[in-house]
């Protein structure tokens, strides 16, 4: 049996091999912030999950969309986390150059590095506690449309909690693997869920809590995605859906 992971086309490269195979399916996974999040408990869960293991799990956050009327006190909570370093526009732009080639590809060469080193190369120095570079994006940079798998996340402001849904489903591209909900309106947290079908649903937690880490069920890193066990049993080898609420409606 063949396991891959990284991205379509090394699995695609393994599904052709003539051998049993499991790979994990592409993915992009939004964070969506309307403007009735708990907005603290937002930017703490965002950038644990989107620096988890540096961003390598295809189930993390690569990218933020957020309504800009709480979008200025969202990456205000990001950046009291002390684990965030919130790059400037010139920044942003060597940052982009350097992980993105011209072909809009990402580079490999940073895929998984410490922020450390990312930010290094564009001759920024960070302590060891900065764990995520973040940015005002706007709609159309290139690393809120690739699966990057690196501690840089892109924030995109959006007018309202609807061009939001809308953006975030574009953005996930039909992948339906994971998408991230901040909220208290239980309609808007249904409406996003029903509009970008993703397997994985989480609402008011970091990426990670829909992988059985601090949320429901059991966690399967390695064998998952569409073609694999991803959160079930390797019995049937097929996914359930997942949709995980954290804190709210639990009873213990």
């Amino acid at each position: 049996m063949l396991v891959a992971t990284g991205g379509r086309p090394i699995v695609n490269i393994v599904l052709r091999s003539g051998k049993k195979a499991v790979g994990a399916g592409a993915g992009n996974p939004p964070a969506l912030v309307d403007e009735t999040a708990i907005i603290r408990k937002a930017a703490q869960c965002i950038v644990s999950g989107a620096s988890i293991n540096n961003g390598i799990f295809c189930t993390c956050e690569k990218e933020v969309i957020v309504v800009e009327e709480v979008a200025d006190s969202l990456i205000k909570n990001m950046q009291e986390t002390g684990r965030v370093y919130l790059l400037n526009p010139v920044e942003v732009e060597k940052v982009t150059k350097l992980v993105v080639t011209p072909e809009r590809k990402i580079n490999g060469k940073y895929i998984g590095k410490n922020v450390q080193v990312i930010l290094h190369d564009i001759g920024v120095e960070v302590g060891e506690e900065c764990r995520l570079a973040i940015f005002d994006a706007p709609k159309d940079h290139p690393l809120v449309w690739l699966e990057q798998m690196m501690p840089v996340l892109p924030i995109v402001r959006v007018k309202d909690f609807n061009e939001g849904v809308e953006l975030a489903v574009k953005v996930e591209q039909g992948n339906r693997h994971t998408a991230i909900m901040h909220s208290t309106h239980v309609e808007h947290m249904t409406t996003f869920a029903r509009a970008v079908q993703t397997t994985i649903f989480i609402k008011n937690g970091p990426s990670f809590a829909g992988i059985g880490l601090g949320g429901e069920g059991h966690t399967s890193f390695t064998i998952a995605g569409p073609t694999g066990e991803g959160l079930t049993s390797a019995r049937t080898f097929t996914r359930q859906r997942r949709c995980t609420l954290v804190e709210s409606f639990r009873i213990i």
